[in-house]
C-alpha cells in the first residue's frame, strides 16, 4: 500500500522579501508572496516530488508555492540534469584543490603534482564520482597516509548540539542572523513530513548510499570536526537541496559549490546502482535578479519550470526572457510582465470549482484508529467562505491530479 499524504491547506500569504537587500534595509515594496501553503503532517516522497515539479518547496513541515507574478523576486524551480552534467574547468579545480589539501596538506597545484596526475584531469577524462571520493578516508586503504582525515556521512535528519552550534556560527557570521534557538533550528532543518520509503535498487548498493528515500543530513568532518552539513531530500526523481551550512573558517574552499557537486555525484551513483528514475539535482529556486542565487546557472544543463504550465525549459532560453521581463513565462511569453502584478490574481477565467475539487478528499472525523473521509465539497468547512477560499487556492496550486493524492485536514 502506498504511503498516505496528509496536509492542512493554507491560503495566500505575503512577507518581506529575503533576497532584495540586507536586513534592516528592505523596503515595504520588497515583498514576497505565496499562492498557497500546506502544513504537511506526512507526505509520500512521490507526492512531494510532484509538488516541487509544480513549484512548491518546503521549510520543515511547511510547504509553499510562491506567487511569481506578485513577488519582487520571482522564484523559479531549477533542476540540473545530473546524468548529462559535466563539471566545468573551474568546478574541477575546486574539487582538485580540496583533494590536494586533504591528501597532502597543500592546496597549491605544483608542476610535480600536474605531472603525477598526467592528463586525468582533462575534461574528457575527469570522472566526477571518483574525484569526489578521492579525498574521503573511507575510499583509501588503511595503509595509505593522508595529511587530513576527511569523512562524509549520510544520516536521517536529526538534532544534535554539534549541528546546532555549527548552524549558529554559520547564521551569525555569514547572514548576521543571531536570533536562533534550538526549536527554530529543528523547525527549519530537522523536522520533515517525508515518509521514508525503500529505494528500488536493481543491484545491492554500496554502504555509503542511502537505502530509503526521505530527508537527510550529509555531514562533512575534517579531522573529527564537523565543518559543514548539507540538508537534502532524496526523492524518486532527484536529490533536492534544502540548505547548506558550513564553518566560515573554511570559506576559501567554496564548500557550498563543492556540496552541489557532491550532490550531483550522489544522484549519479544512486542512478547507476539501479534506481533508474533518479536523474536530477534540484537546487531550490533560481532568482534572476539576485546575484547570490544566480550561481545555480553555472551548473549545466539546467532547466527552469514554467510558472504556468510547469514544463521544463533550457536555462539559456529562459534567461533571455528574464533579461527583458520581471516575470516571465517560457511556454507563453506573451503572459510575461515588466513589473510585479499589482493585486492578487483573480480566479482563472471560466474556472469550474466542481471540476477543480473533483475526487479531492478531506478528513471528516477521527475516532481512535478510525478516520472518516468525505469529498472536500461536502466538508463542513466548505460552508465557511474564508475556509473555502483557502481550500480552493491550495487545490489550485497543487492541481487536481496531485490534490487527489493529498488528504486535506480542514
Amino acid at each position: 500500500m502506498s504511503p498516505i499524504s496528509i496536509g492542512m491547506p493554507l491560503g495566500p500569504a505575503g512577507s518581506t522579501c529575503g533576497y532584495c537587500g540586507p536586513p534592516g534595509e528592505r523596503s515595504a515594496t520588497d515583498s514576497s508572496f505565496n499562492k498557497a501553503g500546506l502544513i504537511a503532517s506526512q507526505l509520500s516522497c512521490g507526492v512531494y516530488q510532484k509538488m516541487i515539479d509544480r513549484g512548491w518547496r518546503r521549510s520543515g513541515t511547511y510547504c509553499y508555492a510562491p506567487d511569481l507574478r506578485r513577488s519582487c523576486c520571482p522564484q523559479y524551480t531549477i533542476k540540473l540534469d545530473a546524468l548529462a552534467f559535466r563539471p566545468s574547468r573551474s568546478q574541477r579545480k575546486l574539487i582538485n584543490r580540496w583533494n590536494r589539501f586533504v591528501r597532502f596538506g597543500n592546496d597549491k597545484d605544483t608542476a610535480p603534482d600536474r605531472a603525477k596526475r598526467g592528463s586525468t584531469n582533462s575534461h574528457s577524462r575527469f570522472c566526477l564520482v571518483s574525484s569526489i571520493h578521492e579525498s574521503e578516508k573511507a575510499f583509501f586503504p588503511e595503509t595509505e597516509e593522508l595529511q587530513h582525515k576527511f569523512e562524509t556521512t549520510l544520516e536521517r535528519s536529526s538534532y544534535t548540539d554539534e549541528k546546532y552550534a555549527l548552524y549558529l556560527t554559520y547564521q551569525g557570521q555569514i547572514h548576521h542572523d543571531y536570533d536562533n534557538t534550538p526549536m527554530s533550528f529543528k523547525r527549519f532543518l530537522v523536522k520533515t513530513p517525508l515518509i521514508r520509503e525503500p529505494i528500488p535498487y536493481s543491484t545491492s548498493p554500496p554502504a555509503h548510499l542511502p537505502i530509503h528515500y526521505g530527508s537527510y543530513h550529509q555531514l562533512y568532518r575534517l579531522d573529527g570536526e564537523l565543518i559543514a552539513v548539507g540538508v537534502i531530500d532524496i526523492l524518486p526523481g532527484c536529490v533536492s537541496s534544502v540548505y547548506f551550512m558550513y564553518n566560515p573558517k573554511w570559506e576559501k574552499y567554496s564548500l557550498g559549490k563543492i556540496s552541489a557537486l557532491r550532490e550531483v555525484s550522489l544522484a549519479q551513483e544512486i542512478h547507476d546502482t539501479g534506481a533508474s528514475s533518479m536523474t536530477a539535482l534540484y537546487m531550490g529556486f533560481y532568482i534572476h535578479t539576485c546575484v547570490k542565487m544566480k550561481y545555480k546557472g553555472d551548473y549545466s544543463p539546467s532547466y527552469l519550470a514554467d510558472p504556468e504550465e510547469y514544463t521544463w525549459h533550457p536555462l539559456e532560453v529562459c534567461t533571455a526572457l528574464l533579461d527583458k521581463y520581471h516575470y516571465a513565462t517560457f511556454a507563453h511569453p506573451e503572459h510575461s510582465l515588466k513589473a510585479p502584478a499589482g493585486s492578487k490574481d483573480a480566479s482563472p477565467s471560466g474556472e469550474n470549482v466542481e471540476e477543480l475539487t473533483e475526487g479531492v478528499m478531506a478528513i471528516s472525523s477521527i475516532q481512535g484508529n478510525m478516520v472518516t473521509l468525505v469529498p472536500v465539497l461536502t466538508s463542513p468547512y466548505w460552508e465557511d467562505e474564508n475556509a473555502r477560499e483557502i481550500i480552493i487556492s491550495c487545490i489550485r496550486a497543487l492541481g487536481n491530479n496531485l490534490a487527489r493524492e493529498v488528504i486535506l485536514e480542514v
